[in-house]
């Protein structure tokens, strides 16, 4: 391929921002029909790369072609009207307006002023069957999955004739099923010879998706391979320059658990019904679980098995219907987050740029938020002590920030997750839910987390830990427990872990009974 060949060629594209070498000399093609994945850790340049190509940013240098022809995009609208969407992990939808009135805002169709909403549907529905969508034209968007918004946006895309669709980390809240249909719009796209730019921290997606990666490390080129000749062990080396086998690595030290370790945390019994769309759903049945000191508990199950409402019942975020909970013995009455945190309990919500963070405040507010009663005299925080903890965070778990006033939401996921961390550790814990942990972030700062919970479990701090990537609990739990639809169904050792086993346990409807070496049967 060359650049009068390639429907994009990007080369030595720079960009800096002041302190900051984001890109130097990036080059990137992609051709007509082509899926290029792209990867690498956060901050590698990924999203800087694209915002350049969208037209949110100017290059400092470096040259851009479309179809064999020099671009200079001007801003995102001019990037549209040359053929080039992204579609961001954040969906840029108007949720009370219809899938059509998304999909056609600011060019509906219709004569002069008025807008012909019978067309608008035609035209809308005449997209949603070349993309073999089931939508209706007229859905609310509220009313919508996630990966039906999603939908929308590629048909907003498609209907402005686009020719590179940029997608970023489009399956990070799907379902496998889910995920499955959007492989198959992508490949109509390919077949209708729409270049696809795929942006994904999950390999294994972009390996089963992508006909070639190209790979980013410190704002520059570290590699671009085709999918047949590559694997997950070479990319990740790319991205990160160390081998797979460095970042799994964890001893247990609770190999007996089951017997004599005391427990820390134990509910028994918890229910809870009713949802905002049917009250009289069952979202926990009965739950009983017991987390050992100094123990890494694997919560696991598919989507709405409810793993995340027992942590957020647990930590009194939402009420329940029946059952208790006991901390070190004791029964504890937690019903609101301040009498979880009066009982050492900290939670590191999924959401943690909705839930743990408030982006537009400055690291150190972040990390110091929940303690400030500790750092205040006479409802004053004293700055000097606030300013002595923070930086012995940031140094103690290498928070790469340029100052503790920068604001947070300039850092990067994983660093964004260490803040969150941070800001429950200064409260001194004795347990700690941590909700998809790694959700979102690269390799390499998924390293820098399990290290860390290494480390906090070593010191004695107990950690419940959900993730829907099987083949991490099998790695970092001590033990694992397994949801399905509300109810336990079942409990392995870490020695007797098999992502077959967790996935027997987890599509199970009845709940069982588990054996003391953490076997179960119905």
């Amino acid at each position: 391929m060359n650049k009068h060949s390639a429907l994009l060629w990007m080369e030595n594209v720079s960009k800096s921002f002041p302190g900051v070498q984001a890109l130097e000399n990036v080059s990137l093609h992609v051709s007509a029909g082509e899926i290029l994945g792209l990867i690498g850790q956060n901050g590698a340049g990924k999203s800087t790369l694209m915002k350049i190509l969208s037209g949110v940013y100017a290059p400092d240098s470096g040259e851009i072609l479309l179809s064999g022809q020099p671009a200079q995009i001007h801003n995102p609208h001019h990037a549209q009207e040359l053929g080039i969407s992204i579609i961001y992990q954040e969906l840029n939808l108007m949720p009370n307006l219809s899938v059509m009135e998304n999909i056609f805002v600011g060019r509906e169709p219709g004569p002069l002023l008025f807008v012909s909403r019978s067309q608008q549907e035609r035209q809308t529905r005449a997209i949603l069957e070349r993309m073999r969508m089931h939508l209706r034209p007229t859905a609310l968007v509220r009313s919508l999955s996630v990966a039906e918004q999603q939908m929308v946006e590629i048909a907003k895309a498609i209907s402005r004739d686009v020719r590179v669709l940029i997608m970023d980390e489009p399956t990070s809240a799907l379902s496998e099923a889910e995920v499955e249909t959007l492989f198959d719009i992508i490949g109509q796209l390919r077949s209708s010879g729409v270049a696809v730019i795929f942006i994904s921290h999950r390999l294994e997606e972009v390996l089963h998706i992508c006909d070639r990666v190209t790979v980013l490390r410190d704002g520059a080129n570290a590699g671009d391979v085709a999918v047949k000749s590559t694997s997950r062990e070479e990319l990740i080396r790319m991205m990160v320059g160390r081998p797979l086998d460095q970042f799994f690595h964890r001893d247990s030290h609770l190999e007996d658990i089951g017997g004599s370790s005391e427990s820390v945390l134990e509910v028994s019994g918890i229910s809870r019904r009713g949802t905002a769309i049917n009250p009289d759903a069952i979202v926990l049945d009965n739950v009983s679980l017991a987390l050992k000191r100094g123990e890494i508990l694997g919560l696991a199950g598919l989507v709405g098995a409810g793993r995340t409402e027992l942590a957020r019942v647990i930590f009194g975020a939402d009420k329940r219907s029946g059952g208790e909970i006991f901390v070190e013995g004791q029964l504890a009455k937690i019903h609101s987050p301040v009498d979880a945190i009066k009982h050492g309990i900290g939670l590191v919500p999924e959401d943690r740029k909705g839930q743990g963070l408030i982006l537009k405040l400055a690291v150190r507010v972040n990390m110091t938020l929940a303690h400030l009663d500790k750092l205040s005299t006479l409802d004053f925080v004293q700055s000097g002590a606030e300013r002595r903890i923070v930086d012995e965070y940031i140094r103690r778990f290498e928070i790469r920030t340029p100052s503790p006033d920068q604001r947070v939401v300039n850092l990067s996921g994983g660093n964004q997750q260490k803040v969150v961390i941070s800001k429950w550790l200064m409260l001194n814990p004795k347990i700690l839910i941590m909700d998809e942990p790694t959700r979102g972030i690269d390799v390499g700062a998924k390293s820098e987390i399990y290290e860390l919970m290494h480390e906090l479990a070593s010191h004695g701090i107990s950690i419940m830990m959900i993730s829907s990537e099987f083949p991490e609990l099998i790695a970092m739990c001590d033990r694992i427990v397994c949801l399905a639809e509300g109810r336990v169904t079942g409990e392995v050792m870490r020695k007797d872990a098999t992502l077959e086993t967790l996935m027997h346990y987890c599509t199970l409807r009845e709940q069982v009974v588990t054996s003391e070496k953490g076997s179960a049967a119905a």
